[in-house]
């Protein structure tokens, strides 16, 4: 409760001077602009609660997208990241272009995706999956690469097998590395998904969003954002409570 007292002060105190500066239309006179293209706080909630069902259902969407994402970019980063690690020849010939593929910008990519593609749920998970799969593939190579090496030495005094000194001390040692890289992967993730939403969909929290910016409907534009921080804040909270039960010795 220590840990959070003092955060959760500061965002109800920044929220409260939100509050009194939107509804006595400070924000929007520092901003030269019409009242309600500035929504308060109470007004953000009120579209929570009144277009429940509509965002409920545009997030489910994004969600779903999140999530698959999110699985592939940890799978195909771990075996990458492990396969690295057990070949130099290819750790020398991929990492520089793995470092070099951050140099593009997503949002940039994204419609050429949706064209190749077309506008169903792949395009979105090759860009969740391309966002993603960077932290993780990079912190788990530094795990696995940041072994003890009197650990290794000892295991193959005792004769351990790559595999045996794999599984037992590099894989373990790596495991922190491994959750550090896909808690900040699980946060981008939602980045992501927008990002494919805004580029080409019929559905999803990105795609409410910009019909909504169209309309300019602020206050529910906001609460679609809160929604999808919510989704951040969550899916990483809950990997840090399964960082704790499986790296029990950190």
């Amino acid at each position: 409760m220590r840990k959070w007292l003092l955060p959760a002060v500061v965002v109800a105190g920044l929220i409260g001077l939100w509050q009194i500066a939107a509804s006595w239309g400070w924000m929007a006179d520092a901003l030269n602009l019409e009242d309600f293209l500035v929504p308060s706080p109470s007004e953000i909630a009120d579209s929570l609660w009144v277009d429940r069902s509509l965002l409920a259902d545009n997030a489910w969407v994004t969600l779903k997208e999140v999530l698959l994402g999110f699985g592939c970019a940890l799978a195909a980063g771990l075996a990458f990241a492990v396969g690295l690690h057990l070949s130099e020849t290819a750790r020398r010939a991929f990492y520089p272009l793995i470092v070099a593929s951050q140099t593009i910008p997503i949002i940039a990519i994204a419609p050429i995706l949706v064209i190749w593609f077309g506008y169903g749920i792949g395009p979105k998970l090759a860009i969740i999956a391309l966002v993603c799969f960077f932290p993780i593939t990079v912190n788990t190579l530094d795990g696995l690469r940041s072994v003890d090496v009197d650990a290794v030495k000892m295991m193959r005094t005792l004769d351990a097998s790559r595999w045996q000194i794999f599984s037992r001390v590099e894989a373990p040692s790596a495991l922190p590395y491994a959750f550090s890289g896909a808690k900040i992967a699980v946060a981008v993730a939602v980045i992501g998904a927008v990002f494919g939403e805004w580029s080409g969909s019929s559905s999803g929290l990105g795609w409410l969003m910009t019909r909504d910016n169209a309309t300019l409907d602020t206050a529910r534009l906001w609460a679609s954002v809160v929604v999808l921080s919510f989704f951040a804040i969550s899916l990483f909270g809950l990997l840090a409570l399964l960082e704790r039960r499986v790296v029990r010795w950190r």
